[in-house]
């Protein structure tokens, strides 16, 4: 079982008010590069920008500490996925992603306090290359580059930070919830309040625009790239509801003739090779010196060999019901189901395991994978969304026929929605299949103001063991069984070392 470095919520309150009594706390990394330490040349730029995609897939030390779990996509994937309906927890466990699963939300929690660090970390990071770079004369192709990809990290970071930290687009009023703090330049004071929901959106499609207007080079499928621009302003715009912007974004990605789908012939081994496939518009690069292994990989809480990882997590129940319809989806591909000796589904505290195999099988590595942050598939599942909510059924199906067609299921395309689904429920069951694990799963419930089903036994029941289910039969009345969209439990706390730090800050309820 995983173990987590424990602080001492107690005293590190005390320690931060002391430094905020003596005027010495800083909400921005005590190491922060400025734009007055680092080379204002194009090497100097490449060096810092090529950093701030590092600090995806670095331990980062925090609060003095380095952990394995201290890594942003390791957070990144467990508190959207695990908060999700796709995975069951095969035991309790000291590892925070539980906190997440449980949704036992708290502004000392491990993994929400790291991400939120982490990420300005990274904002900080791209705002020293934007402040050197945008009133920059005579930038060649090389520095616009560069510059239109920190605009697109400080996006990028900056959205992820308002799915967590805030309510969705259209839950209540944009303009009235707070989102989170807008850091517009490296040397802005750490003390700053949260910008509303609309502010937060505005900010982040006002970032992409730039990126993509500046980008025209190509530095691989490791780096930003316009393509990726326009993908993100696809995803940004299905979230706040703009469903026009949503499928004109998404035909740029898809008409750019830069991408292809994979095949059902290609996909079972799509994910181990993401960087060399056609499918893939952008992905963290990492490599064999980047595993963490058994002790701090993506993979090790969902797959095991029997030694490379910890596998307590599984693809959960109602994932493989609505998966079981059509056996030959080679999107089976990537859940491993694990057989005991005799044949039969092996099983921990009375869960059937299915091993998720997504973040696995780099270079043959059980640990190790490049994951894929936008692909082509999802530019076809936004515009078939935004098409559902426009009433447009036949180019909603049209999409999802796409997607189906390429895994296998191109005798099983829809002519028609359903009865008694709508088109809605046809995209999202969609979405569910192709892109679980990846963490869009979560906001595509909340987005759409549905609740979160789990009613299946695993480790969010509270107080409760295999032997209190009837394992044949879906637990009923109990809680954490159903999250509502709109509980305040869905979003996660600012952590409280901002909340100390800055006194502008409000917290979630």
């Amino acid at each position: 079982m995983k173990k987590i470095l424990k602080i001492n919520i107690i005293g590190l309150a005390a320690f931060l008010m002391i430094l905020q009594s003596c005027g010495k706390m800083d909400v921005s990394p005590s190491d922060k590069v400025t734009t007055g330490s680092i080379s204002n040349s194009t090497d100097g730029i490449i060096n810092v920008t090529n950093g701030n995609y590092a600090m995806f897939k670095d331990v980062v030390s925090f609060n003095g500490f380095k952990d394995d779990n201290n890594e942003y996509l390791r957070q990144y994937f467990q508190m959207s996925t695990f908060a999700g309906d796709n995975i069951v927890c095969g035991s309790r466990t000291e590892d925070p992603l539980y906190y997440s699963f449980t949704y036992t939300h708290s502004p000392s929690q491990a993994n929400a306090r790291y991400f939120w660090y982490v990420s300005y970390k990274i904002i900080n990071g791209a705002n020293t290359v934007i402040d050197i770079l945008k009133n920059k004369k005579g930038k060649d192709a090389l520095n616009r580059q560069l510059e239109g990809e920190n605009y697109f990290l400080r996006a990028f970071c900056t959205f992820n930070l308002v799915r967590f930290y805030a309510k969705p687009y259209n839950e209540g009023d944009p303009s009235v919830n707070p989102g989170v703090i807008l850091r517009k330049s490296a040397e802005e004071p750490s003390a700053k309040a949260r910008a509303s929901v609309k502010e937060t959106y505005d900010f982040v499609l006002s970032d992409l625009k730039k990126a993509a207007a500046l980008m025209d080079e190509s530095r691989g499928k490791a780096y930003a790239s316009k393509e990726a621009a326009w993908a993100m302003l696809s995803r940004v715009y299905l979230y706040k509801g703009d469903y026009d912007n949503c499928i004109a974004y998404s035909d740029s990605v898809i008409n750019s003739g830069k991408f292809t789908l994979e095949t059902s012939a290609s996909f079972p081994t799509y994910f181990a090779n993401a960087l060399n496939r056609s499918e893939t518009i952008w992905a963290i690069a990492f490599t064999p010196a980047d595993n963490r292994g058994k002790f701090g990989s993506i993979a090790s809480m969902v797959y095991s060999d029997g030694n490379s990882g910890w596998g307590e997590e599984f693809a959960s129940k109602s994932l493989r019901t609505i998966m079981s319809k059509h056996l030959n989806d080679v999107r089976w591909s990537y859940i491993d189901t694990l057989y005991t000796d005799n044949g039969s589904i092996a099983k921990k505290n009375g869960i059937e395991i299915f091993y998720i195999t997504k973040f696995s099988f780099q270079d043959g590595d059980p640990n190790l994978s490049s994951p894929v942050m936008f692909r082509l598939a999802e530019m076809y599942l936004n515009r078939a969304e935004a098409y559902a909510h426009k009433g447009n059924v036949n180019s909603a199906l049209a999409d999802v026929n796409k997607i189906r067609k390429n895994r296998g299921l191109q005798n099983s395309l829809y002519t028609s929605v359903p009865t008694g689904k709508t088109i809605l429920d046809i995209v999202l069951n969609e979405r569910r299949i192709e892109l679980a694990f990846e963490g869009p799963r979560l906001f595509d419930l909340l987005r759409n103001h549905r609740d979160i089903v789990r009613n299946y036994w695993g480790y969010h029941i509270p107080g409760l063991t295999v032997s209190d289910i009837d394992l044949s039969h879906p637990p009923t009345g109990y809680p954490n069984l159903v999250i509502p969209w709109n509980s305040s439990k869905v979003q996660y706390y600012i952590p409280v070392d901002e909340i100390l730090a800055n006194p502008l800050c409000v917290q979630n309820p």
